[in-house]
């Protein structure tokens, strides 16, 4: 199987971390193929021990076997209930797949079913939603196997919750590679993403309690189970998604079974129901007679969240609220997908752009259900796209989308509101910097200590530092990359560093001016904004006016010459 580019450099990432740590990160959105990447890492460690993988789900398990299998030609043992892997002989495999759960079970005489195992013979751990490991159960098994000094240990993750970050930071070593949804995006690996809220008469979350960090689920369901929200819900689902396939997240079976009934009174055998106690022959007929298109809407209560791919779901309706990160970029990661066979033979980005574009899936469309949230943040798809960016920024997008889709009835592209939301931001500042000259206000990143604000030259808000990079400084190579481009690095954070070095490269595939070029332009009273050809004739006036500031004719005479 042939990696994609980001792939190649994930697993590279992975065995230049492995060279100077013993456990490493790989944070990677829903859809871009984690299992794959480290199906390939396996192949790599084969050779130098036995391999477990673990997860915390019975889905996880099964499509981490059916991966490995494919990308390594050897079919991996079973740990996980009933089913218990070979640990001594010729008919034993190399690989083994389980759940934490079952590492944890008791296997008699008040050990646990994870002794069966001698840690000496593993050469490498991988733990499947990485994001759960500060828990008990987790540390005990990790710790376990860990005996073994010479272990290597990679952590999983899409996108985790701002406690996850935190949590993760100290217990990892490094990271060592993430590529999150939005970058899957505007590479043309996974599909646009676009937004239409509804509101919803009479819909009020604000009693009910939090539980976990999300909200409480019986507290949610006696919300939810009304006949007028159900029908709230219901009504518009059928009128926005039209006939195209569409994947609903309830919070109850009750909810689930109700709209459900209400979808089928409308169109008669469009909808069917999945929860956890669905017998697995139901789910065995359900999931093929969906790809198939033999009815529309397939309405869940938590069983598509992790382990199920299904590329042909065009709408993904929020009929539950969740004020978690995870939760939440999971059940986006359900309809993000690209269908299948279009975009892996395109060469570059804007190819695969195009075809998405061209195809019968151009977009997911989500749907999200607004009333009453009082004191609960609720997450929308804007947190999960905009990770990278300062919350300030993050909840401008939310109002802004949740605002103009519900007022127009159209929906909106989640990535243009958050670049909408930044230049709000940006100008809002600068409009407030010009009021108050004698006062320089602050990024809220908090940079201000080089002479010349960077990211105020690339008129950019400081990327939100993730808890794992909290306190890291930046890199040799980044240093230097950045010295030579003439950006001072006082101050800068890793994150920060990685995200002007990111426009270094995107302003030169782009054609504009060069940092150097911009601080020149703006020391002599030139818009920076502009291409590089152009910031050239500028830089040749000045250079020939002995570096002296231009009279009014003659940067009339330049003004007009690059067409400004």
């Amino acid at each position: 199987m042939r990696l994609r580019d980001y792939q190649a450099k994930a697993l590279q990432g992975i065995h230049d971390q492995f060279e100077q740590n013993d456990s490493t990160l790989l944070v990677l959105a829903t859809g871009l193929g984690k299992t794959v990447i480290v199906s390939h890492l396996v192949k790599d460690y084969l050779d130098k021990g036995r391999i477990m993988m673990l997860a915390h789900r019975e889905e996880l398990i099964g499509q981490a076997w059916r991966t490995l299998k494919r990308v390594t030609g050897i079919e991996p043992d079973t740990e996980m209930g009933d089913y218990h892997a070979n640990s001594y002989g010729a008919f034993r495999s190399d690989i083994v797949v389980g759940t934490i759960q079952t590492q944890n079970a008791g296997r008699g005489m008040g050990l646990k079913r994870m002794t069966k195992f001698d840690p000496s013979d593993f050469s490498l751990l991988i733990i499947d939603e990485g994001h759960h490991a500060a828990a008990a159960s987790y540390r005990r098994v990790i710790e376990y196997y860990q005996r073994n000094p010479k272990l290597k240990v990679i952590y999983l993750t899409a996108t985790p919750d701002r406690a996850d970050e935190k949590a993760l930071g100290q217990f990892i070593d490094s990271v060592a590679y993430e590529y999150d949804l939005r970058e899957g995006v505007d590479d043309g690996w996974l599909v646009p993403i676009t937004q239409q809220s509804v509101y919803v008469d009479g819909l009020d979350y604000s009693s009910i309690r939090t539980t976990a960090g999300d909200l409480n689920g019986k507290d949610l369901a006696r919300v939810l189970e009304f006949e007028e929200m159900l029908h709230g819900f219901c009504s518009p689902t059928i009128e926005i998604a039209g006939d195209k396939k569409t994947l609903i997240f309830a919070a109850s079976c009750e909810q689930a079974s109700r709209m459900t009934e209400i979808l089928n009174r409308h169109k008669t055998g469009s909808a069917r129901y999945v929860h956890g106690g669905t017998p697995k022959e139901e789910r065995r007929e359900l999931w093929p007679a969906y790809t198939a298109g033999e009815f529309q809407y397939l309405v869940n209560v938590g069983i598509t969240t992790e382990g199920w791919d299904e590329p042909s779901v065009e709408v993904v309706v929020m009929a539950r609220p969740t004020k978690s990160r995870s939760l939440m970029a999971q059940m986006l990661g359900r309809g993000t997908r690209a269908l299948p066979n279009l975009i892996e033979d395109c060469a570059g980005a804007d190819a695969r752009k195009l075809a998405i574009a061209g195809s019968d899936k151009s977009e997911l469309l989500v749907l999200d259900f607004v009333g009453n949230c009082g004191r609960h943040k609720l997450i929308t798809p804007p947190d999960i796209l905009g990770g990278k960016y300062e919350d300030d920024i993050v909840d401008r997008a939310k109002k802004n989308a949740e605002k103009d889709s519900a007022q127009s009835g159209i929906p909106v592209d989640v990535i243009e509101q958050l670049e909408l939301a930044e230049k709000q931001l940006a100008q809002e500042k600068a409009e407030a910097e010009e009021r108050d000259s004698r006062q320089k206000i602050k990024l809220r990143a908090k940079y201000s200590t080089a002479k010349v604000n960077p990211f105020e030259m690339y008129n950019i808000q400081p990327w939100r530092e993730k808890g794992w990079h909290k306190g890291r400084q930046p890199s040799e190579k980044q240093v230097a990359l950045l010295e030579r481009n003439g950006i001072d690095v006082n101050g800068l954070s890793f994150t920060h560093a990685s995200q002007l070095i990111d426009r270094v490269i995107r302003n030169t595939k782009e054609g504009k001016a060069s940092y150097k070029m911009l601080k020149c332009l703006q020391r002599y009273g030139f818009n920076p904004d502009m291409e590089f050809s152009k910031a050239r004739i500028v830089m040749d006036a000045l250079s020939a006016n002995s570096w002296r500031p231009l009279q009014p004719e003659q940067k009339a005479k330049v003004l007009q010459e690059i067409g400004a």
